[in-house]
């Protein structure tokens, strides 16, 4: 028993450990090849009673909401729109940023590569790669990035009469 306490302690908050859960703790504990019969629950009583990782765990402070589902009635009525990078290394072409849209309904996707990330290039995008191919959407959801909330944008979203969403965080 002496021995399970020991890997219990080493594997949470040893040298190599990481504070695991539940679960990852009896997963890396299994792999460093202990096994006990009672194992699966000392690791949860373990993890539940570890004075630091309760002191500092994830508490939440915003109050519970209720999720709302994005529903696309019909193809390239929604559209998802975001922006990956830097990507290192950058390409040949100096290009280190992806900026992606994805149709709610279809899940059909469009992709750029960019060179810089900025508010004309997602403009630029909505217009010539969704607007102009597919007609123009009934709203587009962005996270909350420079890139896509600015002027340039809303003047876009009124020039053809769509809305812009935000994401949630």
């Amino acid at each position: 028993m002496e021995e399970a306490k020991q890997a219990k302690a080493e594997v949470h908050s040893g040298v190599y450990g990481a504070h695991q859960s539940r679960p990852r703790l009896h997963d890396c504990i299994k792999r460093t090849g202990y096994y006990w019969p009672t194992m699966v629950q000392d690791c949860i009583n373990y993890a539940k009673r570890y004075d630091a990782c309760q002191f500092h765990a994830n508490f939440i402070h915003q109050p519970s909401e209720h999720f709302q589902p994005t529903v696309a009635s019909w193809p390239f009525e929604a559209w998802g729109l975001d922006g990956v990078g830097p990507i290192t290394p950058k390409s040949s072409a100096d290009l280190s940023y992806i900026l992606a849209a994805t149709d709610y309904f279809s899940k059909w996707a469009e992709a750029i590569v960019l060179r810089e990330f900025k508010k004309e290039n997602v403009v630029d995008f909505i217009r010539t790669h969704i607007i102009y191919r597919y007609a123009v959407p009934r709203y587009i959801i962005t996270d909350n990035g420079k890139p896509f909330y600015n002027s340039l944008m809303t003047s876009l979203c009124k020039k053809f009469k769509f809305a812009q969403h935000k994401s949630s965080m």
